[in-house]
């Protein structure tokens, strides 16, 4: 199990320490889930209008670098009450679930990864559980038909084809049973009373956590992954056992038999996917994995928000593949219900990238040579995939390292769907590209060989 957290980022579980799953069925769910390679992530609620890090500046043991971005109060505890209330002015008016949906399917994202709840407790979905929900009649959006966000959300992006990653916080620092205001404020973000001495308390969070998610399972479609956030909520720590693997087996014995189950960072048979937090792992992992980066600076909307280049996205995007894993790319939607301008812009040319260069990138595992920062190799179908990323000026290389295929048939290059002429010099092929033509080569290109 990894524990470190610095600044609300989970470090992850070790490949050495992963289980794979004993269900053949979820197995081979999470074989094509881990080949879709693309998603697109998005963690939106009502504190998406005070432009601020999600939930964390709730947790005074977490605010050194929580309530940094809090410039306009110095009184604290009135700016959680005030974010707490942000739901009483939620009304993004501008949300269409259908036009996110055919964007995210036109710039090549296959699955959705979207926040039904976060640590504050904020249920986007119609929950019978609580009244701290987008459906209740004290947030404006209540009264809009597509009130209900998780369902309007999962149904639209289905209908485009693609999967469901559906994220869900295992800590409600909203829930009386777990932030309990009978033992006064709580300190950290973990639960603010003894378990042991109050055995009845936890096992009432432990069946309002077994409810939220068993709903979200039970109406709301088909869900492919359960991605639970919150690794700090398990038996080994302070011996906060909500009993995952109970309402998981019901589950998968009921209404989802296939259903992937994601429990970050703490290991075991309900850790089927390892989630490094904005970062990339040095070396390949040969298990099931899934970068979440976001696109720009942080999770949440910011009004100052700075987005990262589509050539770096493209580039974060090889490199993650090359290693054997998945991207799931960050973009937040504004308080009003659209998705920021720029944000899309960086989709678009995502999107174009890989109409061209997607063939490199879905359902490929890991090749035996060894990437770097300008080339990168991946492999499906006994096809070999080699990316070259470039700089400001693109530079078609002229040799290819590939010391293990002596019988190479055909190179293609995926932009022009043109075959590239060579010569094989010992390990290395010689690539014959003096006429082949730059101006609409954007990133970096990839190469298919094809070999004996």
């Amino acid at each position: 199990m990894s524990e470190e957290i610095i600044n609300g980022v989970h470090n992850y579980t070790l490949a050495e320490q992963y289980h794979k799953p004993k269900n053949p069925v979820v197995q081979s769910h999470l074989e094509w889930f881990a080949g879709l390679k693309l998603g697109i992530m998005m963690h939106w609620a009502p504190d998406s209008q005070l432009g601020v890090v999600e939930s964390w500046a709730l947790s005074d043991g977490d605010r050194e670098w929580s309530q940094h971005e809090i410039d306009w109060t110095d009184d604290i505890n009135q700016f959680q009450t005030d974010y707490i209330n942000a739901n009483k002015t939620f009304n993004p008016v501008k949300f269409r679930p259908d036009k996110w949906a055919l964007l995210a399917k036109e710039c090549g994202f296959k699955y959705l990864l979207f926040t039904t709840k976060h640590h504050d407790g904020f249920c986007m979905f119609d929950t019978k559980t609580t009244d701290y929900k987008v459906t209740n009649s004290d947030c404006p959006f209540s009264k809009n038909p597509r009130a209900n966000i998780t369902k309007e959300m999962f149904d639209a992006f289905r209908a485009e084809g693609l999967a469901i990653s559906c994220y869900f916080s295992k800590p409600d620092w909203h829930a009386h049973s777990y932030w309990c205001p009978d033992f006064g404020k709580a300190k950290t973000r973990n639960v603010n009373y003894e378990i042991a001495k109050h055995p009845a308390l936890w096992e009432e969070f432990v069946q309002f956590t077994h409810a939220q998610i068993t709903e979200l399972a039970t109406d709301y479609g088909k869900i492919d992954t359960l991605w639970l956030d919150g690794g700090w909520v398990c038996e080994g720590n302070r011996n906060q056992n909500i009993r995952l693997g109970e309402v998981v087996e019901k589950i998968r014995a009921t209404t989802q038999p296939h259903l992937i189950a994601c429990d970050r960072t703490v290991g075991g048979d309900y850790e089927n996917i390892v989630t490094p937090e904005q970062s990339i792992p040095s070396q390949p992992l040969d298990i099931p994995w899934e970068a979440c980066i976001t696109l720009g600076k942080s999770f949440t909307f910011h009004y100052d928000e700075e987005y990262k280049s589509p050539r770096e996205i493209v580039q974060i995007l090889i490199e993650i593949v090359s290693k054997g894993g998945s991207l799931a790319l960050n973009v937040t939607p504004q308080p009003d219900g659209n998705l920021p301008r720029e944000a899309i812009y960086v989709l678009n040319k995502l999107g174009c990238w890989m109409t061209k260069h997607g063939e490199g990138i879905y359902e490929t595992k890991i090749s035996p040579l060894n990437s770097n920062k300008q080339i990168a190799y991946t492999q499906k179908n006994g096809k070999t995939y080699v990316f070259f990323n470039y700089g400001e000026f693109p530079v078609l290389p002229s040799r290819v390292y590939l010391p293990h295929i002596k019988n190479v048939d055909s190179i293609r290059l995926l932009r022009t769907n043109k075959q590239i002429k060579f010569t094989q010099d010992e390990d290395f092929l010689v690539l014959l590209t003096h006429d082949v033509s730059l101006m609409d080569a954007d990133y970096a290109d990839c190469f298919e060989i094809t070999y004996q």
